[in-house]
């Protein structure tokens, strides 16, 4: 029989806040963390706008000599995992270290240096390449320094499904505990991409929008959608062997109770239009949580403001809850945050259980005009104060990966 799972701890460094706390009280206000770029020159850009991570202090990391040695997504990641075991209230000096595992993702990993690398193997010659450059920009990395940092040994994944990522990673740490391979993973995602290369790159597939007003720009459900606002940071929870937990008397936010995952197998950036791949992935989470579709109170919806994302995700939504559809509360965090890409799934995770326990769900933000194919629930306007048992985070990225996860309120 698989194990219970439960959430003890919990970490972000976001565009609206480099807490948990910050993070979650500029949700409940509806503060969007989008500006212009300020990391290089968009005067040949058609994208003017990101959600940039804010004022990110590097002392407060383990250690600042190695941290200088790490790229952003690193970094950001090492720090949410910090603050996620501090919350969490573990001492790793009193575990098995090899039962510590960590599942943590990147969409891209190490832009900044990869850039870097090319601009000085074209100009200078392939001497004068950094000797970091390829343990600093391979993705899992995140994953490795968040282990040094904190000496953690047991199992070490980083699943890279593009924007799917921080959920995947979840669901693979739920699997891990709940069939006995960890009982303490960190999970979640990480990401650092507000380079020249990437925007350009998201630009000439027109992911991203040109909107130049931040009050206009991320507007997920909204008929003048006109793609998504990149941002960055990460989000890492500390998921819990329930018995594990209970013996060392942690706080328990939350428990994880299903996930599902599958792909589209239509086209490697727009989602199966009839929403089928998305709509099956939570039909997955919730059998394997043992609920049925109107037990589901809310959904944290993927919800990227572009156009195919957001009808297909509404389409995938009707076809996996038939009536209940209409009763459910949705709303998309990236209103707020823009896109953090391979880090959406963590921090929207978070949310997500930040709901349950507050009772609250936030609205989404710059939602003001109506879209005739678009009609449910998307709390528009105004967040609302209800109680939140069960609630489905959604997570879809290019080559048609759909990761759904089941977080319910703790009961014993």
């Amino acid at each position: 029989m698989s194990r219970r799972v439960v959430i003890t701890g919990m970490g972000a460094i976001t565009p609206i806040g480099n807490s948990v706390e910050e993070f979650w009280d500029s949700l409940k206000a509806g503060r969007p963390g989008i500006g212009a770029i300020t990391y290089f020159d968009t005067a040949d850009f058609k994208v003017k706008l990101a959600a940039e991570v804010k004022d990110f202090d590097m002392s407060k990391l383990p250690d600042e000599k190695a941290a200088k040695r790490m790229e952003p997504f690193s970094r950001y990641a090492v720090a949410a995992a910090g603050e996620a075991l501090k919350d969490a209230g573990i001492d790793v000096e009193k575990e098995d270290p090899f039962r510590v595992g960590v599942s943590v993702g990147s969409g891209i990993g190490g832009m900044q240096i990869m850039e870097d690398g090319e601009k000085k193997l074209l100009e200078k010659g392939p001497s004068r390449v950094d000797p970091l450059l390829i343990p600093r920009m391979i993705s899992n990395m995140a994953a490795g320094n968040i282990a040094i940092a904190y000496g953690l040994k047991g199992k070490n994944i980083n699943v890279v499904t593009a924007c799917a990522t921080g959920s995947h990673c979840i669901g693979e740490a739920f699997r891990s505990i709940q069939y006995g391979d960890a009982e303490v993973m960190l999970a979640g995602g990480t990401e650092a991409s507000i380079t020249p290369l990437s925007v350009a790159g998201f630009t000439k597939i027109t992911a991203l929008t040109t909107a130049e007003d931040p009050l206009r720009a991320s507007i997920p459900f909204d008929k003048e959608r006109s793609g998504f606002v990149m941002g960055e940071g990460a989000g890492i929870v500390v998921l819990e062997e329930l018995e594990h937990a209970k013996k060392r008397g942690a706080h328990i936010y939350a428990e994880i109770k299903g996930y599902g995952a599958t792909c589209d197998a239509y086209h490697i950036t727009s989602p199966a239009e009839d929403g089928s791949g998305a709509a099956k992935a939570m039909e997955y989470a919730i059998k394997d949580g043992g609920l049925k579709p109107e037990d589901i109170d809310y959904i944290n919806a993927h919800g990227t403001s572009t156009h195919h994302n957001d009808l297909f995700e509404t389409r995938a939504i009707k076809l996996a809850f038939g009536d209940h559809a209409g009763k459910l509360k949705i709303n998309s965090t990236k209103s707020m945050t823009g896109h953090l890409l391979g880090a959406a799934g963590g921090i929207e995770f978070i949310a997500c259980v930040k709901s349950i326990t507050d009772s609250f769900i936030h609205k989404t933000a710059g939602l003001t005009v109506r879209d005739e194919e678009l009609d449910l629930d998307y709390c528009m306007g105004e967040g609302f104060e209800m109680e939140v048992n069960n609630v489905i985070s959604n997570s879809l990225g290019f080559g048609g990966h759909n990761a759904s996860l089941l977080v319910s309120k703790f009961r014993e």
